[in-house]
């Protein structure tokens, strides 16, 4: 998926990326009260659910090297069992959560003790083959899922703790600050196993599983840990994802949504914290603008006539080929970015740092 690894983060944690991420989170929590538009909340509410999303796999994916294709169904988990719970027993989300992250662990457990056996691509293809079994199980136990019918929840009751209003879920700004919290959590989280003990384990193990193992660390233990950790915020994810939308169905395992996760890694930087970020950054609004025809209206205004033969294309198809053009950017991607947007910007940095140097030395030299 990519040529190069990034190197393991130094022990000694600058305090600058804690103030940066503290002031983004600051900034972040005040949009409510400049933004009123529902849109514009709602995309943010996306894109705060794919940081949740990418940030997730690459505990496992980027620290740990364990290219999982199946994450659908950690997300679809985390999703059915809180509105399950909702629907059918009136356990408030806020409760149902953990019942869902905690059956998403137990789950994931399972299949890391028997999938972790592979390497490489059998890996990849065992992971993809676990969540197709999971979506049957879902779309054919009808008497407790529902079956291809899904699960509709019209309300969100409202949150109280000690008998006072916290909030009633009307409108896009609780799940705005939901999701956000969410978000910084998951960040945080990321940023705490890169800079432990446990993140120079699971880089061990990503950069080679022979040498790790020859130095004793026990390989099937942190790449189920690391399983364990994704697995918990895959799932809190698609909790959030369910009451959001308020309806799941068997789709939400397929296997489109786990490439998507990957996607938001891989175009972003794998193994890195602003990776995950920096994708979502990329993705949620290609989504958006590709699903409400913002580009065709973009060639629109630019010339293209709207009655042409291209033009009817665009306007009929267009909205329908976000997997084309998530194809397209990943090969672009790969091919000259290779360590994602990170990397490449990182890369250019360094360029021009290098040329700098060796401006100012030839004019030292001349001078």
């Amino acid at each position: 998926m990519r040529t190069g690894s990034p190197s393991c983060a130094p022990r000694g944690a600058s305090p600058l990326p804690v103030v940066g991420f503290l002031a983004a989170a600051a900034l972040l929590a005040a949009v409510p009260a400049f933004v009123q538009s529902p849109y514009a909340l709602h995309v943010m509410v996306l894109l705060f659910l794919a940081i949740i999303q990418g940030e997730s796999w690459n505990v496992l994916g980027g620290y740990t090297g364990q290219y999982s294709v199946g994450h659908a169904a950690y997300f679809g988990v985390g999703a059915y069992v809180t509105l399950m719970l909702l629907q059918f027993k009136q356990v408030p989300p806020w409760w149902g959560v953990w019942a869902a992250v905690l059956l998403a662990v137990v789950l994931g457990l399972v299949i890391g003790s028997i999938t972790f056996r592979l390497r490489g691509p059998y890996f990849v293809l065992a992971s993809i083959a676990v969540a197709e079994i999971v979506r049957l199980v879902v779309l054919n136990w009808k008497d407790v899922t529902n079956g291809a019918e899904g699960i509709l929840v019209t309300e969100v009751p409202a949150l109280r703790i000690g008998g006072h209003l916290v909030t009633d879920f009307t409108g896009k700004v609780p799940f705005y600050y939901a999701g956000l919290a969410l978000a910084a959590v998951t960040v945080a989280v990321n940023w705490a196993v890169q800079h432990s003990k446990l993140g120079y384990y699971f880089q061990a193990i990503r950069e080679d599983q022979d040498a790790a193992h020859s130095l004793g660390i026990p390989l099937a233990r942190y790449k189920n840990v690391a399983l364990a950790i994704s697995a918990f915020f895959t799932a809190w994810s698609g909790a959030f994802y369910g009451i959001y939308v308020g309806f799941v169905d068997p789709n939400l395992l397929a296997v489109d949504v786990s490439v998507q996760i990957v996607l938001i890694c891989i175009i972003g930087g794998i193994g890195t914290i602003l990776g995950p970020v920096l994708g979502a950054l990329v993705l949620v609004p290609l989504s958006e603008a590709l699903r409400s025809n913002l580009i065709a209206e973009g060639l629109f205004s630019l010339g293209l006539s709207p009655t042409s033969r291209t033009g009817l294309f665009l306007k009929e198809n267009l909205a329908q080929a976000h997997v084309l053009i998530y194809g397209i950017l990943v090969v672009v991607v790969i091919l000259y970015m290779p360590d994602g947007v990170l990397g490449f910007v990182k890369d250019l940095a360094r360029r021009r740092a290098a040329a700098r140097d060796a401006a100012a030395a030839a004019a030292g030299g001349t001078a």
